[in-house]
């Protein structure tokens, strides 16, 4: 330990050696992969699903290069994440590493914020499962389940059942152990890429040029701007690194999974928006809320081949609830761990040996939000949420590598601390895009986890409590005294 302040830090050792302490060690069983699969699973999603649409209505056909020029935006922060997750292979992501460099206060602080980012984020996807679910319905079968148990009450509802349904699904899988998710999303994710790549064949075998001219209508400006947008697209690659501790062997396995998941999905989005613009133009897809079925329904006439995309759509939307809300626990679990949170929620379940507690009571939670709570506007959290994340992790890469010189590297950034500081770069430069609204709910939010921690978290810290004196011992009365 360096300091015993708000600043104080954790020696890495004592943080790796904790992984080991029986009742409080996760068990190691997913290789590289499963954590591929895991980077894959979380990153696409709604993201090409969903965003590609809203992006080629500002960038034109020029949106293929949004994608690229967003992938080698998350690409900086994607090294940082990589150095510290094969250095620091413990639970806890951006929050451990910002521990190990930054301070508890700051630990904290991002720590408290991915809690609102994990949180939020399942909450509102598994809203999304629930609108794929019925429009598939819809589709294949003419069916849709009555608004009173699709909606929350402010949209018209009474509850929304699907969404409670898919997160206390993964809750009960997230419980019965780390391999058995990891299996699950290996197999979602499979399905999700045969999805695409028959969506992928079907475009191309019907695919023309027209749509591509002029290829960007809006410059340089409109595929910067989509960039912003279509950044979100690739959110959840930092979601490997949860997995730290559960690695089979993470010094090779997390820096692997982490750049090769963005890879291929990198790969994946281009494929796939070059193939959608090859049958529809941007017209027709911007205003959707599942572009890629308009793309095959509208521009290709193929109405059969828009309902198994949707089909297809829900299972990768199921596989992104599974890994992030796989990510909240984990950080939760390490901020319990460390005292900043009630440890006695840090207990890791014997027969299956995940934190079972702890996952029930964060799964009950997140539906109690699915269901009641609309969450459109909440959601932009999320965004600024990440990006402070981004920034955090770079800066402690290059903190990292001054204060700890010696400290074994796996895997080192190259040219640090320049790409780091290209990352921080990016990810301010984004966060100022973001609305003003966004920012103030997310300084509440940041004010009411400072609250919590000068109640609790500084008290109860494992840190200090590890640091403090031990209770004096009682000085024997001087010759004459009583």
């Amino acid at each position: 330990m360096a300091g015993r302040g708000l600043f104080a830090i954790r020696d890495v050792g004592s943080l790796i050696h904790q992984t080991t302490e029986e009742g409080t060690g996760l068990k190691r069983a997913v290789g590289v992969t499963q954590l591929t699969a895991m980077g894959v699973g979380a990153i696409i999603g709604t993201g090409i699903f969903v965003v590609i649409g809203k992006g080629s209505g500002i960038a034109g056909p020029a949106v293929v290069l949004s994608f690229v020029l967003a992938a080698v935006a998350c690409a900086f922060s994607a090294l940082s994440y990589a150095e510290l997750a094969s250095s620091i292979p413990v639970s806890g992501s951006a929050y451990t590493y910002a521990y190990a460099t930054l301070g508890e206060v700051v630990a904290w602080v991002i720590g408290w914020d991915l809690i609102l980012e994990y949180g939020v984020s399942v909450a509102g996807i598994a809203i999304g499962w629930g609108g794929n679910l019925n429009a598939f319905l819809d589709a294949a079968f003419g069916v849709s389940l009555p608004d009173a148990v699709a909606k929350s009450p402010s949209d018209g509802g009474v509850v929304n059942l699907p969404a409670v349904f898919v997160v206390l699904a993964i809750t009960f899988l997230l419980v019965r152990g780390v391999s058995e998710s990891a299996r699950a999303n290996l197999i979602m994710v499979v399905v999700k890429l045969v999805v695409l790549v028959f969506f992928i064949v079907v475009a191309f075998a019907n695919f023309g040029t027209g749509n591509f001219r002029p290829f960007a209508p809006a410059g340089v400006d409109g595929v910067t701007s989509a960039a912003a947008i279509i950044f979100f697209a690739y959110i959840g690659f930092d979601a490997v690194s949860t997995g730290s501790e559960e690695a089979r062997n993470p010094s090779r396995d997390l820096p692997l999974a982490i750049l090769g998941s963005l890879a291929i999905c990198t790969v994946f989005y281009v494929l796939t928006t070059v193939s959608a613009l090859g049958i529809a133009s941007p017209e027709q897809m911007k205003d959707s809320d599942a572009p890629l079925a308009a793309a095959l329904d509208q521009g290709a006439g193929m109405s059969w081949a828009a309902g198994l995309l949707a089909l297809g759509a829900v299972v990768a939307i199921t596989s992104v609830v599974l890994v992030i809300f796989y990510g909240q626990t984990r950080i939760f679990f390490a901020m319990c761990r460390d005292g900043l949170l009630p440890r006695r929620m840090a207990a890791v379940n014997q027969r299956y040996g995940t934190p079972a507690r702890l996952t029930v009571v964060l799964g009950v939670l997140i539906a109690v939000l699915a269901a009641l709570v609309p969450l459109g506007t909440i959601v932009e959290l999320v965004n600024i949420g990440t990006l402070f994340a981004f920034v955090l992790v770079n800066v402690g890469v290059i903190v990292l590598r001054r204060t700890r010189p010696d400290m074994p590297r796996p895997y080192r950034v190259p040219w640090s601390p320049v790409l780091p500081l290209i990352g921080v770069a990016l990810a301010v430069y984004l966060m100022g895009d973001l609305p003003v609204d966004t920012w103030i709910r997310f300084a509440v939010w940041l004010a009411a986890g400072l609250l919590i921690y000068g109640c609790y978290g500084y008290r109860h810290s494992r840190l200090r409590q590890a640091a403090a004196p031990s209770p004096a011992t009682p000085r024997r009365p001087r010759d004459g005294a009583s």
